[in-house]
């Protein structure tokens, strides 16, 4: 009697074995990085058209590219940015200023809003 008890708790005990979840517990974490609505394109575009060069940019002839790091915010607001590496007379300053006055869409960390940080680098040519 004792036996086929036995069997039967070893039968339970190794199909629940089988029967349990996925043992891994993979967590996957999918982000969408902040962008500019338009497109990258349509960001190049805005800043070159509304560039304002210092004159002794425009008279030393500065091409080169200006980096920025910023924080785009779950309300799609551009905060704490820094200028990485930049050309000088100015130039840096006025992309910088360029870039806070707009609204990027914000990244996404599983679907929610978050705040986080992007670089981008423009090209500048004072002529």
């Amino acid at each position: 009697m004792k036996n086929p008890i036995l069997i039967l708790v070893l039968i339970l005990f190794f199909v629940n074995g089988f029967a349990q979840a996925d043992k891994q517990n993979i967590k996957v974490v999918t982000n969408t990085e902040p962008a500019f609505p338009k497109g990258d394109n349509a960001l190049f575009t805005f800043v070159y058209m509304n560039l304002k060069y210092s004159d002794e940019s425009k008279k030393k002839y500065v091409e080169g590219e200006v980096t920025l790091s910023f924080d785009v915010k779950a309300d799609s607001s551009v905060t704490n940015t820094v200028i990485i590496s930049g050309v000088g007379y100015g130039v840096d300053e006025e992309v910088k200023r360029l870039i806070q006055t707009l609204k990027f869409s914000p990244g996404f960390q599983n679907g929610t809003a978050i705040k986080m940080n992007t670089m981008y680098t423009f090209p500048v040519k004072a002529h």
